[in-house]
């Protein structure tokens, strides 16, 4: 019984002094704090998860992206097959010819795009996305369509039966009567079908429209033929266009400040953004794209060749929240490493429950910093947030080490630590150098403090 109390009491005597029996607990410690802070970032990863429903609630209420293909020239025509056949009772062998109607799609020969944009902040509680309506004034040339690629003689085209079509993401969001018109005449539109286009493991769905026969007057069988139409569209979050003509010239102004320019194509105006919003221009030429101006059985899926504009909300709360607690391992080692030293150097004794205290207000942090951000910006929630934990630590460290200089010290080293967070996460191109030079001077300042530490009673 003496002899278990006696190694009970040099075990106690270990932990209690043993440098080595410290830092196995703090190491312990982190990796249990590595509990909380998990929940905490599956936490912020639900909360990014309902703002994307509601913003894709919002967009189904409100019309969803715009992707805008058109218009192309459709004429059907017919074509023949040859089929032998024998007859089971007489054994004659005969020829049999089968007729069936196929479709050739015509790009235009010029296509001008000219679209205004009065894109707003739509909310959904404490939600927001972006939405927009749109003016579109498009207009062009067809030429005459060439079938000889595809040897059809003139007397099997159906040009009686010649349509125009339209295909766009949004017809939900469209606000006029859609038409076409060709010198004097206008053609509505109807809507017949949808396909599921796209590429990859990303797919728009594409609501296809076609116009009422054109008139044998309006097609281009002698010289190009003109054609405008004009198109209001509510969506949410983005336009774009697939450059269909054999010259596609495209403008797209909107007083939207933050607007992020995609696609194959990238405007060619130096000055498209200035200080009341955006007016940027593209021109595409038929070479510069890998589609022919026409193509017969099927119109092919072109969405991955599109260009336009994204008229993105410029700040993610959650992205940031998820970043800086990505960091958060590093906030803890780093913390529990400054009161360990001071804990080695000065003598003082530190709990290891006084630990476990210091290390869920850091993980509170990261509570404060989500919820607050949700009703603020980012850089108030961060600021209110990294006071409160650092005013929290101060004063109780203040209450266990008893002295205002280590105190103060853990005040200061506090402040950086979380300075220096917030700038590696504003940064992106150089988050990796400024990371790693920060680490580096952390890590030459503990090694400079820690040289005078006695490991011999470790």
């Amino acid at each position: 019984m003496e002899n278990t109390q006696k190694n009970t009491g040099k075990i106690g005597h270990w932990l209690k002094n043993s440098i080595t029996a410290r830092m196995f607990m703090i190491a312990f410690l982190i990796l249990v704090l590595l509990i909380p802070l998990s929940y905490i970032q599956d936490l912020i990863s639900e909360r990014s998860k309902r703002k994307e429903g509601v913003v894709k609630e919002i967009s189904e209420k409100w019309g969803g992206e715009v992707l805008f293909y058109g218009p192309v020239l459709k004429v059907p025509y017919k074509t023949f097959q040859e089929k032998t056949v024998t007859d089971q009772n007489t054994k004659k062998v005969y020829t049999e010819i089968t007729e069936s109607i196929n479709y050739a799609y015509f790009f235009p020969e010029n296509l001008a795009i000219d679209t205004r944009i009065d894109p707003e902040e739509k909310y959904y509680g404490i939600y927001k996305t972006s939405v927009f309506e749109s003016k579109m004034d498009i207009s062009g040339v067809f030429t005459k369509p060439d079938f000889s690629e595809q040897e059809i003689s003139d007397e099997h085209i159906l040009w009686d039966k010649a349509k125009i079509i339209i295909r766009t993401s949004n017809l939900k969001g469209v606000n006029n009567k859609l038409q076409i018109n060709f010198n004097e005449n206008h053609y509505n539109f109807e809507s017949k079908y949808s396909v599921k286009a796209g590429h990859g493991n990303s797919y728009t769905p594409l609501h296809t429209v076609e116009s009422s026969v054109l008139l044998k007057e309006d097609l281009p069988l002698k010289s190009g033929t003109d054609f405008h139409l004009s198109l209001h569209i509510k969506g949410s979050q983005q336009i774009s266009f697939v450059p269909v003509g054999k010259e596609t010239t495209a403008k797209i102004s909107s007083h939207w400040k933050t607007a992020n320019f995609f696609g194959e194509f990238l405007p060619y105006n130096e000055n498209k953004i200035h200080k009341d919003g955006f007016d940027a221009r593209w021109k595409v030429l038929d070479i510069n794209r890998p589609f022919s101006q026409q193509h017969f059985n099927q119109l092919p899926d072109l969405n991955e060749f599109a260009f336009g504009v994204n008229f993105m909300i410029p700040v993610d709360e959650y992205q940031k929240s998820d970043r800086s607690a990505k960091y958060g391992f590093l906030v803890i080692s780093l913390t529990f490493l400054i009161f360990f030293l001071i804990q080695t150097m000065s003598k003082i004794g530190i709990h290891p429950f006084q630990y476990l205290m210091i290390g869920l207000a850091l993980t509170m942090f990261y509570t404060l910093l989500l919820s607050i951000s949700e009703h603020s910006n980012f850089f108030r929630a961060y600021l209110v947030a990294g006071s409160s934990v650092v005013a929290l630590i101060t004063v109780y460290s203040h209450s266990i080490l008893k002295t205002r200089k280590f105190s103060a010290f853990i005040f200061l080293s506090l402040t950086v630590l979380y300075s220096f967070i917030y700038v590696i996460i504003q940064l992106e191109n150089y988050a990796l150098l400024v990371g790693s030079i920060g680490l580096f001077l952390i890590l030459a300042t503990v090694m400079f403090i820690s040289r005078k530490v006695d490991w011999g009673h470790s």
